[in-house]
């Protein structure tokens, strides 16, 4: 294995404080500035932690007069991509008077209650009735006497948070600059503590939270954001003069499948693992084998380190209490004794998960959530992280490797010690955590679904792809056109602000739609299609095939020997071809899936001019009900049949709509554009049906969708009509 990526792990960050950027910015958008350079290396704060302040004079809108207003990171906010918005807005001599009704509250004994009770006061110090809640941290902010605050989770300095001596660690990183908090729940009891510390050690520049991260301060902006790349930098510093290269986490015990033969391991586990962990709640898939990831897997320590866990508590909130880590060894054993080794690793994961739950639950917990690992390590192969979609599966793999770089430092210098498992519990499970999950709004209709569009470089399929992503689908597009695959996605992505969506090197880092080369009469082809889709999500669930193929008739109307091959090649073999693929995939996955094929109105209504593709269509159709009844019962198989849908159409170029004017003795002038000439031809389609308009693209996309989701769960085998009326396709 290449170890380059896995010497001097712990690097420097450089301050990317831009002056002239910075100048002129009213005190929010500096704010907004300084929070989006923090967030924008999940290797200083991970996706959705940590959180930024500054305290400002702002005008009361009743009184007029000027007041401190504490602007912070509002709940649920991400520092990468924070806008004004996600900035909650307190008057702040509102909130340090909440420490009295606090002190009143913990004189009681009852400290955990008084400790939620805070959260639902900050509505009363909500500042010009701003919509966005504040986060838990809030008081961490407020009772800082200082305007900027920063706090992050920068993976060096948990490194040393999380030692067993991290507090003699500190001293020799810091010297008198920094102080240590034991490890304490984020909320009103810590803001206190900070607010203590800092009054005893008027001096120092931050604070270690225990087992939590950093968190520092300046009442010059810049100032505070460079304290934090500094503090961040020393730790990493010292760290590196430690690095133990190939001998982290005890040196190697296994050595990584090579790349090419990795890939093809994964592309075969990887169905049966998502079938394996989607037993209650289905889950999107995200692949990491980097060497890093691969040296921590593959280490003697990794079994031990695994089993502690992550400590940051944004870290297991993502990843559970601990990842699974599966015995199995990848120099000696085979693929069927790895997919042995998940099944009874994942069965006694879910033990271990239950009984952790009732150790440690109480009488007023939410009931157990969902049982199964969010991460997954296999010896030789590479961490699998699991989400409700992309997105949330790679946030979920970035955690587990912040927290791989955690331990690494760690156990560099100390020992690595992981939370208490009545405080992690605490956390998880935590009322207000718990009350977050509920406010979240119901999942899209297609949330937790990968779905391959075939053809969707044009047409049909083009304007699908961007349908199922507004659904929540996770889709892959797939197209004989590479290129304009991937423009779809490209295109798509680029729209919503999402991810990445073309092939390379790394597609297991892809956003929520990607774009893939795939000619569907080559089995070859549509197998490397697919391997690259479960590499990417981990699995496939539903399937559109809208790709299609119109053989040009010559001028008297024949179309040769291999024009008719083509045609049945693409219209009927392609599509069982693409079934075949997928069926093994299906299976291996024991999940529902749904499959739809684009036929066409051509195919019941006997005319003269396109035998070859009529046809075919036919065929297409029979195709359909075959293979309803050959997956059956756990895939469905319908079709949808349009009109001609000249909208968009890669079947319609210009010359053949020309032709179609010419043999329909339609008026027209070649100096039209090609839109304005299939806008005739459309027309002309349409006064052939009983409603008189168009087939558009929606209606037909609108028409897949259906069927692809549960609104058509107990249809099946058949062929779904959206032609406008046509008298001649009436069933029969």
């Amino acid at each position: 294995m290449n170890t380059s990526t896995t010497k001097k792990y712990f690097r420097q960050v450089e301050s990317k404080w831009d002056d002239q950027e910075a100048k002129g910015k009213d005190p929010l958008a500096s704010l907004v500035y300084r929070s989006n350079l923090l967030g924008s290396d999940s290797y200083i704060n991970n996706t959705g932690g940590g959180n930024t302040s500054s305290k400002v004079m702002e005008k009361d809108p009743i009184s007029g007069e000027e007041a401190e207003v504490l602007w912070v990171k509002g709940s649920g906010g991400d520092l990468r991509t924070a806008t004004k918005p996600n900035f909650a807005s307190l008057y702040q001599q509102k909130l340090l008077k909440l420490q009295d009704i606090y002190h009143g509250m913990e004189n009681t004994g009852l400290k955990t209650p008084a400790e939620d009770s805070m959260t639902e006061m900050y509505a009363h110090c909500t500042y010009n009735l701003n919509p966005r809640a504040p986060s838990i941290d809030t008081p961490l902010h407020s009772f800082i006497p200082y305007k900027f605050v920063d706090h992050t989770h920068p993976v060096p300095v948990i490194a040393i948070a999380t030692a067993d001596n991290g507090p003699e660690l500190m001293r020799e990183v810091y010297g008198d600059e920094v102080e240590w908090v034991d490890w304490m729940r984020p909320g009103f009891e810590l803001g206190l503590k900070l607010q203590e510390v800092i009054e005893k050690n008027p001096d120092i520049r931050g604070i270690i939270l225990g087992g939590h991260g950093l968190i520092n301060w300046a009442d010059d902006e810049k100032e505070c954001y460079e304290t934090s790349i500094e503090l961040i930098n020393k730790a990493a510093a010292y760290l590196n003069e430690h690095e133990r290269g190939e001998e982290s986490f005890g040196g190697s015990r296994y050595d990584a499948v090579e790349e090419e033969q990795r890939r093809d391991m994964l592309a075969e586990v990887l169905p049966f693992l998502r079938g394996q962990v989607s037993q209650e709640n289905q889950f999107i898939g995200t692949v990491q084998d980097d060497d890093v990831t691969l040296q921590f897997i593959n280490a003697e320590d990794a079994p031990r380190l695994a089993e502690l866990g992550t400590s940051c508590p944004d870290h297991f909130l993502r990843t559970k209490i601990k990842p699974l880590y599966v015995d199995w060894n990848p120099q000696q054993e085979s693929i069927d004794e790895l997919k042995s080794a998940i099944r009874s690793g994942l069965e006694q994961y879910r033990k271990d998960y239950a009984a952790y739950y009732n150790d440690h639950r109480d009488e007023d917990s939410p009931d157990m959530r969902d049982p199964n690992p969010t991460v997954i390590l296999i010896p030789g192969l590479g961490m699998v992280a699991w989400g409700k979609n992309k997105s949330e599966s790679r946030v979920t793999a970035e955690f587990y490797t912040a927290a791989i770089g955690v331990m690494r430092g760690a156990e560099s210098v100390a020992n690595y010690t992981a939370l208490p498992k009545q405080e992690a519990y605490d956390i998880e499970y935590w009322a207000l955590e718990e009350a977050k999950l509920q406010r979240m709004p119901p999942e899209s209709e297609l949330s937790r679904q990968v779905i391959a569009v075939v053809g969707a470089g044009s047409g049909i399929g083009k304007a699908l792809v961007r349908r199922l992503i507004e659904e929540g689908g996770t889709v892959a597009a797939l197209d004989l056109d590479s290129e304009a695959a991937e423009a779809t996605a490209r295109e798509v992505l680029d729209d919503i602000g999402m991810g990445i969506g073309v092939a390379g090197s790394d597609i297991s880092g892809s956003g929520d739609v990607i774009g893939l080369g795939c000619d569907i009469t080559d089995r070859d082809s549509v197998q490397e299609a697919l391997q690259q889709v479960i590499i990417a999500y981990g699995g496939v669930d539903n399937v559109a095939v809208t790709a299609g193929l119109y053989p040009t008739p010559d001028e008297e109307g024949h179309v040769d020997d291999a024009a008719w091959d083509r045609a049945f090649a693409v219209n009927v073999k392609g599509n069982y071809i693409v079934a075949d693929e997928v069926g093994s995939v299906w299976d291996a996955q024991n999940l529902k899936g749904s499959m739809v094929i684009t036929t066409s109105a051509n195919a019941v209504v006997a005319k003269a001019g396109s035998l070859a593709y009529d046809t075919s269509k036919s065929a297409a159709n029979h195709l359909i009900r075959e293979l309803a009844i050959e997956l059956a019962p756990r895939v469905r198989v319908n079709g949808v049949a349009p009109a001609t849908v000249v909208e968009g159409s890669s079947m319609f170029p210009r010359e053949r709509v020309i032709a179609s004017l010419t043999k329909y003795e339609i008026d027209f002038d070649r100096e039209e554009s090609t839109a304005d000439l299939r806008e005739k031809l459309a027309d002309f389609y349409a006064s052939r049906t009983l409603t008189k308009q168009p087939i558009t693209l929606d209606q037909q996309t609108e028409a897949i969708y259906s069927l692809l989701s549960s609104r058509y769960e107990n249809t099946t085998g058949h062929v779904l009509p959206v032609d406008g009326g046509l008298r001649d396709a009436f069933l029969r």
